[in-house]
């Protein structure tokens, strides 16, 4: 299945996350590969992409499941923030994906910390790798697995079926990979965007919103988030 890299640029309206995109048919992880980018002088925005995982990590060491035809994606950046503010990062990136797809008619909701789910089943995952110094995140990777037309378990959902079972007239128009790698980017690019300059007050409630790990935003749920966010 190959990636058309030209498409792809076609689709692409970051600032500058994906700038550039290295693909690969193959590969262990998309975060180890872009890790050895990164101490290879590659600057923030660089992104790697591949049709397949040999060994894709989950949240708390888990193998993430990487069949053709998902999108198996990592990007760098420099976020420069306190050790105590990574989950922010993670809350700030998922948010802005789950806001960007939701505009085009995929109706994603969040589990905290880390997965898009759609129709109660997992759509795709976030996964952020940090490297610290003076107690900062200097560099950090964010992964990030979406479900497009691989083959999946029952507790799991691809787009391809998502779209099948939507009503026609509220289907979404992502049809290829390139634009769903070009819109995946674009998402998480603006939650970080907006993080970096609002800061995570303002995005609070919406990201709340979409939690259905809790059955309401309650103020024990406010109180909590706030302690794990480091605010």
């Amino acid at each position: 299945m190959s990636f058309d890299q030209l498409a792809f640029q076609q689709y692409l309206t970051t600032q500058s996350w994906g700038r550039p995109l290295h693909h690969f048919e193959v590969l262990d992880s998309t975060n180890t590969t872009l890790w050895e980018f990164i101490k290879q002088g590659a600057k923030p925005g660089t992104a790697v992409v591949a049709a397949q995982q040999r060994a894709g990590r989950g949240q708390r060491g888990r193998t993430w499941e990487s069949s053709l035809g998902g999108l198996y994606l990592s990007v760098a950046i420099a976020p420069c923030i306190p050790a105590d503010q990574t989950a922010q990062l993670t809350v700030a990136t998922i948010w802005g994906l789950a806001t960007l797809l939701r505009q085009h008619h995929i109706p994603v909701w969040l589990k905290w910390p880390n997965d898009l789910l759609v129709l109660g089943k997992k759509f795709g995952g976030i996964l952020i790798e940090t490297s610290l110094q003076n107690q900062h995140v200097q560099t950090a990777v964010v992964g990030i697995g979406l479900n497009w037309r691989n083959p999946v378990p029952d507790q799991a959902i691809n787009l391809v079926t998502i779209t099948e079972q939507s009503p026609s007239h509220h289907r979404s128009s992502i049809h290829s990979l390139e634009k769903l790698t070009a819109l995946t980017l674009l998402g998480l690019e603006n939650g970080y965007r907006f993080w970096q300059t609002q800061g995570i007050h303002p995005l609070l409630p919406d990201y709340l919103d979409l939690i259905k790990i809790y059955p309401q935003a309650s103020q024990p749920i406010r109180q909590d988030l706030a302690k794990r966010l480091g605010l």
